[in-house]
């Protein structure tokens, strides 16, 4: 979006530059053209008039006067007519000299507006590359961290499974130990029963003996 100082205006066409520039003096020049033409007319028609005259007279003195004024006339006629030409080519040249030195102040502003332009979208352009860069590097920072906490999430996760597959091997070692204790005392136990037995054996041996040998050693005495 351009600024407001940097927006182009309509640009004045030559007719309207011109009738600026010389709009105040326009209509005067044209009255005084007007009168000087209407004036080398009448004496164009004068002029005229004496020599039809003078050659209708039928006299050489007044037919001489009349072409001398008729001459006269016609000079003066003709002088009008030539300085009219001539203001009329310098109003020309004014207005085209005008119009050049509008123009030129028009392409002077314009050539302003246009480095104004030119700057205020440079200035937009460095500040929006500015902008991109530091949302760049934000988003590398970004993707950095993302990448740190990722790693740092597996390496937790493989801490947690190391974690639980030691637990894990240490309850079934506990599991196989306490298994074995148990069938080693169900073992005691029986061990401790079969030792019983044979203590009640050997009781009961020890007790048939004593009963015997001391029946015997008595009848021998």
């Amino acid at each position: 979006m351009t600024s407001p100082a940097a927006r182009p205006g309509p640009t004045p066409t030559a007719g309207a530059t011109a009738g600026a520039t010389t709009g105040p003096a326009a209509p005067s020049r044209r009255r005084q053209r007007s009168t000087r033409l209407v004036v080398a007319a009448v004496l164009v028609a004068v002029a005229l008039a004496c020599a039809v005259a003078a050659i209708a007279s039928g006299t050489w003195a007044v037919a001489a006067m009349g072409a001398g004024v008729a001459a006269v006339l016609g000079a003066v006629a003709t002088r009008i007519t030539h300085t009219e030409v001539a203001d009329t080519r310098r109003a020309w040249a004014r207005d085209r000299a005008e119009q050049a030195r509008g123009y030129a102040a028009l392409t002077e502003t314009r050539t302003a507006e246009q480095a104004l332009y030119v700057a205020d979208t440079r200035g937009r352009i460095t500040r929006h590359e500015a902008t991109i860069a530091r949302l760049e590097t934000r988003l590398a920072d970004a993707a950095a961290e993302a990448t740190a906490t990722r790693d740092e999430l597996a390496a937790e996760q493989a801490k947690v499974l190391a974690v639980e597959k030691a637990s894990a091997d240490q309850v079934a070692r506990l599991s196989s130990r306490l298994a074995e204790a148990e069938e080693r005392a169900a073992m005691a136990i029986v061990r401790v029963a079969e030792l019983e037995q044979e203590l009640d054996v050997v009781r009961s041996e020890l007790v048939a003996w004593e009963t015997t040998g001391h029946g015997e050693d008595r009848k021998h005495a």
